[in-house]
């Protein structure tokens, strides 16, 4: 039961659309979205509405470059943290450190700023973390928010687990006071699932009341950008939180893929947004590449998808190298070495690959089979995290880059 505080412990989120967006209404300085009175404006000058601050921001841009430095190493991270290795562990610690060293705007619980809906993007696992926070969090398919509202006559940090449109979700909320300009003091109080098949709401089976201390926690916020989309927060039990309130092209298209939402869409606005980089000449760029989505329509034998690079990770080395790597069972990987450069028939950004050293590999030992792949592939963006790539039977491939290694092109 204690693990509700440390497990879900910095978000709230939104019971509406979780993949979707929205701008917030202007409104009187008097009133939330949530229709709560507000209470007056503490240190920071009180404005007529939202819309003066959103002007005010304009010129901001929407991520610094530090920030892009942690979004940047985020990218490829599965399970808000969850599936990281040490060294990507290490990376995002680092690009927090740094913002949390430039401190962002002082203050942060008196900015108006702070208020609204965040995605949790990012989250350490201390050993504190509760079976919710395991359950729910690490799950990528599900979106995790969480609501800042403070200046109302019941002011509020709630956290919210969106399942899907269609099923519904979980909104754990908590009554919440400021303790300084960094900490928020909360306690829960109240949860339900509220699911789009039932009419009504069913109660989250905590007896928060029966729970005394273990049901109150603080939140402080280390950072909070002065744009307000980039929030970095730490909780009482040891946990980092890394929340948005707008994402990058990078982090929509890989959101999409997540949730299988709408997957062609999103990478065909991608390719149109940078199009400037497709149209550009290419280089592959070395490391380990995850396959986290491909446009495959019709299944081969496993064998045949894995010699054609339809599943598993990439291994692309600087001196024209190419692996593929796919984890079997019982600890048995298929591997298949070969080369690549590029094509001098086609455009700047189309390589070709033969594929001709496979073996089922267990241990020290390797079974050779004998198999060959010849196939060109066309390069339609890179960069050090993310590849879109047309390949085999011109089947689209996104990649992520998982090593955990920022390299430049």
């Amino acid at each position: 039961m204690a693990a509700v505080t440390g497990a879900l412990g910095a978000l709230r989120l939104n019971p509406t659309n979780a993949a979707t967006f929205h701008a917030e209404p202007p409104r009187l300085c008097s009133f939330n979205s949530q229709g709560h009175r507000r209470k007056p404006c503490r240190n920071v000058p009180c404005q007529s509405s939202l819309t003066n601050q959103q002007q005010q921001q304009k010129n901001i841009p929407l991520f610094s470059e530090p920030e892009n430095r942690l979004i940047d190493a985020l990218i490829g991270i599965q399970g808000r943290g969850k599936s990281a290795s040490v060294q990507q562990l290490n990376e995002v610690e680092q690009a927090v450190r740094v913002l949390e060293g430039l401190e962002g705007l002082p203050d942060p619980t008196e900015r108006e700023l702070i208020e609204g809906r965040w995605q949790l993007m990012f989250t350490t696992r201390p050993g504190t973390a509760s079976p919710i926070q395991r359950t729910f969090v690490g799950v990528d398919f599900f979106k995790v928010f969480q609501e800042v509202y403070l200046r109302t006559d019941d002011p509020r940090v709630s956290n919210v687990v969106v399942f899907s449109d269609a099923v519904g979700e979980l909104k754990v909320e908590a009554a919440a006071s400021i303790a300084n300009g960094k900490r928020i003091l909360f306690q829960f109080d109240k949860a339900a699932f509220s699911l789009k098949f039932l009419p009504f709401k069913v109660p989250y089976p905590v007896p928060f009341r029966l729970l005394g201390d273990e049901a109150k926690g603080w939140l402080d916020t280390t950072y909070l950008s002065p744009s307000g989309n980039l929030r970095i927060s730490r909780g009482n039990k040891g946990t980092t939180f890394v929340l948005q309130k707008e994402t990058e092209p990078r982090q929509r298209l890989l959101s999409a893929i997540s949730t299988g939402t709408q997957v062609m869409e999103a990478i065909e606005e991608f390719l149109r947004a940078n199009d400037n980089v497709g149209q550009s000449e290419q280089e592959l760029v070395e490391g380990e590449w995850q396959m986290v989505w491909s446009s495959q329509t019709e299944t081969d034998s496993w064998i045949e998808n894995a010699a054609n690079g339809l599943m598993g990770k990439q291994i692309v080395k600087s001196n024209g190298q190419l692996k593929f790597v796919v984890d079997m069972f019982l600890g048995l990987k298929f591997s298949m070495s070969g080369t690549f450069e590029k094509s001098s028939s086609s455009s700047n950004n189309t390589y070709s690959v033969i594929m001709d050293d496979a073996a089922i590999i267990g241990g020290a030992f390797g079974y050779p089979i004998e198999l060959q792949t010849k196939m060109d592939f066309e390069l339609l963006y890179t960069d050090s995290k993310v590849r879109i790539s047309r390949g085999y039977n011109r089947i689209l491939f996104v990649h992520v880059r998982v090593d955990g290694t920022t390299v430049q092109k």
